[in-house]
Formats: C-alpha cells, structure tokens, sequence
C-alpha cells in the first residue's frame, strides 16, 4: 500500500482525525484525542505504525510472512510495518485492531460520544 492507502484506510474509520503534530513529515491519526496510527513520510518505503496487542502481534507474523514487528515508544505495544509487501487486507486489519483497541481503552463517557457520531 502507498501512503495514500495508507491514509484513506486510517480516515474511513468512525471519527478518526489527522494532524502533523510531531513535524511535517509524520502523519498521526486518532480518534477521540488518541492515537493510534502514525505514518512516517519520510521513509522510501511507506510504513505505518499501529497499536497492537502483543499476542495478536505474535499470531500475525505467524500467519503472514514479511511482519517483522519493531516495539518502539517505550514498549507500549506499537507495530511498525511496512506497506510494500505486505497484502493490504493486512494491513486495513491492523489498522482496524489498533482504532479498536484505543476505542476499548477510552472512558465510557467517550465510547459513548462516539457511538452517537
């Protein structure tokens, strides 16, 4: 996937917001205020990073060759991957399982505001 792919996976998700927080090369997606998805301009090859519960990490780079899993911000399970190479239904289910697990992690006041979007 290219990084227009990218995005427009990231953007079809309920409420989801886009901002160069960091600087101009690194694009971050998030919902309700959280993060849970940032693409890295910069790189030759596109990349993303997603929110990714260890075990499911584990499953996936056993189910799918070409995941090599790189934790990074403090070990708080990121997974970066690359988009070249990698099937697209891959990645559009990763970046469903990071918006689903920030959406989990939100306060029930929040959950509900968006569901009502």
């Amino acid at each position: 996937m290219n990084v227009e792919e990218l995005r427009a996976a990231c953007l079809h998700l309920k409420a989801v917001e886009e901002s160069f927080p960091f600087d101009n090369e690194t694009l971050v997606f998030k919902v309700m205020g959280k993060m849970f998805a940032i693409i890295p301009l910069e790189r030759e090859s596109p990349s993303i990073s997603l929110k990714c519960n260890p075990d499911r990490a584990v499953e996936l780079r056993e189910e799918y060759e070409g995941i090599n899993a790189g934790w990074h911000l403090n070990k708080k399970h990121w997974n970066s991957v690359e988009g070249e190479g990698v099937p697209s239904n891959l990645i559009v289910e990763l970046i469903k399982h990071s918006y689903d697990l920030v959406v989990a992690g939100l306060t029930k006041k929040a959950q509900k505001e968006l569901n009502e979007l």
